[in-house]
């Protein structure tokens, strides 16, 4: 049952105010109504009982509605006041509101006006309510948080843990009204959750440990995120204390739980001030580490120590690398030197390359480690280093698993990692700033032994290997007049392209692109009656559809993409789009595709953007110039402007005559200004025809 409204109808008219009173109760079974008639009334009435709203006539002798608002007011500034006249002006309506009432409204004739004011006491009556239980939970609140900034007091002045634990636990009893609080810290050496504080309920056996995996509690602290248990379970399997229990891990130090005594569980205030008291716990906690690690600075120094010899050492082993890998010419000669000279120390003992992208896992050159484990890498459904390779190819980063003895999922390596002699793992990326060339593992023989500054040297020689493969398979291509051309069928409605082809009466071929680093402009033809700079303004993707030139059976038109997922894999693998064309949602695709490239790859990476994607035909081209050489020049001796400023000119029809475009045409293209794209063309066809004229 819901909580009865008390109202005060106040009305010189008594039986008015009678009969107001009593069509509210009518409307409302929750209103019970009370009426005075005169404002004098009214005050002795509120003296006497609460009263929750009261509604009040405008003119009344003695005492208008207006000065009994004002003595009102004076008592309590925040009761619902709504004013019930029969005096309807903007004036009166005015005066109302800037006294400040709750709600005003007119009298007048039928019993609809009762319903319309029974729905403004209610909602008038509703966020009084709301206010009056804000106040008094924001008092409760500052009471607690006083404790809680008293007892944070106390934690930092702390001297142990176990008076921190022992500390908390108190507080959280306190602040929290709970059935019990228990504290828990880990051993890292046992591996183990060991009883330290708890109050005088305590439903677990203080003499007992948690092992690693066994319960709830376990599991909360592994997660590392805070939990509730509300399900009949409990923390210790049955229930019978409280209807619900709040777990809170402190960091690495352990965890906290406290069982809620009140049916409806902890509120979310409460929860919060949980949460504070855990983290200032786990931050004294912290400080009391601190402070043993300052009387461990002999030992502390002597780490460091450590780690500068180490670091040392690999900055001597990155520049034998660094030595070895610039005699190679081949990228399996650079892998199988870095490999080798990783595993030719003492600290590090076996090291393999591995595709990011391929799956099962496929380590493709190892040293310091025989055929048999390199088997079961293969072999394994769910092998650990899947997921350091993926993080590092996703994230570009160094990857460290610190402990492979303790770590998630490395359970299934104990036996490796023992024989071996290896604890940690660390992922290098081989990369350069826009090709992923596979990820480097590197088995390392102690525990958290990888520093920062460890870390930096391994991404600058994952940066260096990654460069030199780059520059090996660069000069392969220009030395090499083969090619591969892949042809591809993509169906995929993904693709913008098939978008088109499906909305458009005949094909639609992709004349060329400009591959920009925030978007991608494409040629485009299309028979002549077609309208698509209509229909690309149904395609969030096309930025803008603009019609270049005209011929007897087609137009050409420039499209501005803001996103094209499939040239970021041709550019991952040095892939040129050759032709593509569109008709009815079926794309075909053609690529040129350097030798080195793995093809498979390749298709891989473009159905995850589009996985209806068939590959229909593999040939081997030739050609008297090879196009690696010519795609290599341009690439180098050419500025991005430039290049740009060329390609745009092919692909619209600027060298045929008559010109199917003009240079104005392409400068708005480009966002640029007509003269500063003639420079840019003229500089590229110098460029060209140095290379025609030198080559000769």
């Amino acid at each position: 049952m819901s909580q009865s409204i008390s109202v005060l109808v106040v009305d010189n008219e008594t039986g008015f105010a009678e009969l107001v009173a009593e069509m509210l109760e009518r409307e409302r079974d929750d209103v019970v109504a009370e009426a005075a008639t005169s404002g004098a009334e009214a005050l002795e009435v509120l003296e006497r009982r609460p009263i929750e709203c009261i509604v009040s006539d405008y003119e009344m002798p003695e005492m208008s509605g207006l000065e009994l608002l004002e003595r009102v007011r004076e008592r309590d500034p925040e009761l619902p006041f709504i004013l019930f006249t029969g005096r309807g002006s903007e004036e009166v309506a005015s005066e109302a509101i800037a006294a400040g009432v709750t709600g005003y409204l007119q009298k007048t004739p039928g019993s609809e006006q009762y319903t319309l004011l029974a729905n403004q006491i209610t909602n008038a009556v509703a966020q009084y309510r709301t206010k009056i239980e804000l106040r008094e939970s924001e008092r409760r609140y500052e009471r607690t948080v006083a404790t809680l900034h008293e007892a944070t007091r106390g934690l930092m002045r702390a001297e142990t843990k176990s008076e921190i634990y022992r500390r908390a636990v108190e507080t959280a009893g306190e602040i929290l009204e709970a059935s019990f609080v228990v504290a828990y810290a880990f051993d890292p050496e046992a591996g183990v959750l060991e009883h330290v504080a708890s109050t005088a309920h305590d439903p677990v056996d203080p003499d007992g440990t948690i092992e690693r995996g066994e319960g709830p509690i376990w599991d909360v602290f592994s997660a590392g995120e805070s939990a509730t248990i509300d399900d009949g379970t409990g923390i210790t399997g049955a229930r019978t204390m409280g209807p619900s229990e709040a777990l809170v891990p402190l960091g690495a130090h352990g965890i906290v739980v406290a069982g809620a005594a009140d049916a409806d569980g902890f509120d979310e205030t409460m929860t919060e001030l949980f949460h504070v008291l855990a983290a200032n716990t786990e931050a004294a906690l912290d400080r009391a580490e601190r402070e043993q690690l300052l009387r461990e600075h002999d030992r502390t120094l002597t780490r460091k120590n450590e780690e500068l010899t180490r670091l040392n050492h690999i900055n001597a082993v990155v520049r034998e690398i660094n030595h070895g890998i610039t005699q190679a010419s081949t990228r399996a000669e650079i892998e199988t030197t870095v490999c080798e000279r990783l595993a030719d120390t003492d600290r590090y003992r076996l090291a393999w390359i591995a595709e990011a992208t391929t799956e099962p896992l496929e380590p493709r050159v190892w040293a310091g480690v025989d055929a048999t484990y390199v088997d079961r890498i293969r072999d394994d459904d769910r092998p650990p280093e899947a997921g350091v390779i993926e993080r590092a190819r996703s994230q570009g980063s160094v990857q460290v698993v610190e402990n492979v003895l303790e770590a998630d999922g490395w359970d299934r390596r104990r036996t490796e990692a023992l024989t071996y002699g290896y604890q940690a793992v660390v992922g290098v990326p081989l990369s350069t700033a826009d090709r992923q060339y596979g990820v480097l593992l590197v088995h390392v023989d102690t525990v958290d032994a990888i520093g920062d500054g460890e870390r930096e040297v391994f991404a600058e020689l994952g940066e260096t290997i990654g460069h030199a493969i780059r520059s090996v398979e660069r000069t392969r291509s220009m030395l090499s007049d083969s090619r591969l051309e892949l042809e591809l069928v993509c169906r995929d409605e993904r693709l913008v392209f098939n978008w088109l082809g499906e909305r458009i009466d005949g094909p639609v071929t992709v004349d060329g692109v400009l591959d920009r680093p925030e978007e991608t402009v494409a040629f485009v033809s299309a028979p002549l009656e077609t309208d698509l700079e209509a229909v690309a303004d149904d395609r969030a993707a096309i930025q803008s559809a603009t019609v270049l030139s005209e011929g007897e059976d087609e137009r050409l038109f420039e499209l501005t993409i803001t996103a094209l997922p499939l040239l970021d894999a041709l550019r991952t693998h040095d892939v040129q789009l050759r032709s593509a064309t569109s008709d009815g949602g079926e794309t075909t695709l053609v690529l040129e595709v350097p030798q080195a490239t793995d093809a498979r790859s390749l298709v891989e990476s473009i159905r995850e953007e589009y996985p209806d994607t068939d590959l229909v035909a593999r040939r081997e081209t030739t050609s008297t110039l090879s196009a690696g050489q010519l795609d290599t020049y341009l690439e180098e001796e050419l500025t991005e402007r430039q290049l740009e400023a060329l390609q745009a000119a092919h692909y619209s029809g600027f060298f045929e005559w008559p010109r199917e475009s003009t240079g104005e045409d392409l400068s708005e293209a480009l966002d640029v200004s007509p003269p500063t794209y003639h420079y840019h063309l003229r500089a590229a066809e110098r460029k060209l025809v140095d290379l025609v004229f030198d080559e000769c």
